[in-house]
């Protein structure tokens, strides 16, 4: 699944917000505290456990006393979160987040801002959550999403601050890894961060995938679906934006070995711009010992 690019319109918007929470938060050093974030913008937040109905139940009920959306639909969270598997959300009404307590803490810094990100964009208010007026077409669901994305993406990388510190360094997994240390933030969502907003003139890829090495494929690898993520920075999907998933992941099997964890491996590729030319990637990849992230630079 590629990425979805906003408009320079909508980051400009939402980049207005996010730079109003950070100036409210004195330009905080990295890591940022999500818990000033929520201090700030007098936001709850709640757990839940999928896994857990009676700890679903009690958290449904609690909400139902203060919230006229939830109290007039009482089944409509309940609903929601089994039916939809979700992993977070955001009740607009009660100003409160709700995060599964079942996820690994790693993952709930990077779900939590994703729904602060719906608070700080005002239009995501009455697109929420058992909106009865409209029903959101998957495109404009899509949407919402992705400029959530882009918020907390912007909140967690304090905006210019990780743009400029990237780009002092020329783009490596290391640097990348430096990066998810110094911010908090997992490997996973810097990679993605790092490759759609910094070294803006130099084509960059980052691949999302199961392990590559044909011994190490889970069971259920597809082999017409192997990317979780395609993310493309804005001149590799201007430029190179006809390359396939399965041709990506193809090369980085080529030269990825079978390591448990930690590097994989690194392979130069040829891949043809929109007008036919060839021109070389250096590819790299590590496994975290759940997924594997690839990272491609142009050496053009």
């Amino acid at each position: 699944m590629k990425n979805r690019p906003l408009s320079a319109r909508s980051a400009g918007d939402i980049d207005a917000q996010i730079g109003k929470v950070l100036r409210g938060l004195g330009n905080p050093e990295p890591p940022i505290d999500l818990r000033l974030v929520r201090e700030l913008l007098q936001l709850d937040r709640t757990y839940y456990s999928i896994s857990d109905d009676g700890l679903l139940r009690e958290t449904i009920n609690r909400l139902k006393v203060a919230g006229i959306q939830v109290l007039k639909r009482p089944t409509i969270l309940g609903d929601a979160v089994r039916k939809l598997s979700l992993k977070a959300l955001y009740l607009p009404d009660q100003k409160r987040i709700l995060l599964d307590q079942d996820l690994p803490l790693l993952k709930h810094r990077w779900n939590e801002a994703h729904e602060i990100g719906h608070d700080i964009i005002p239009w995501h208010a009455g697109m929420m959550l058992g909106d009865t007026e409209r029903t959101l077409t998957p495109a404009c669901h899509a949407h919402i999403e992705a400029e959530a994305n882009y918020a907390a993406g912007q909140l967690l990388f304090l905006a210019r601050r990780f743009t400029d510190e990237a780009n002092a360094s020329p783009p490596s997994l290391k640097e990348i890894q430096r990066l998810s240390k110094g911010f908090g933030n997992t490997l996973t969502s810097t990679l993605w961060r790092y490759v759609e907003g910094t070294h803006s003139e130099t084509p960059m890829l980052a691949i999302v995938s199961g392990h590559p090495h044909p011994t190490r494929r889970k069971a259920d690898f597809d082999a017409t679906e192997p990317c979780r993520y395609c993310v493309q920075s804005p001149s590799f999907a201007l430029r190179f934006g006809t390359s396939t998933e399965i041709a990506l992941f193809d090369a980085i099997a080529s030269y990825s070995g079978p390591q448990r964890g930690g590097s994989l491996g690194f392979g130069d590729v040829a891949l043809a711009d929109v007008n036919g030319e060839m021109q070389l990637f250096r590819l790299e990849t590590f496994f975290n010992g759940h997924e594997a992230l690839t990272l491609g630079v142009c050496l053009a």
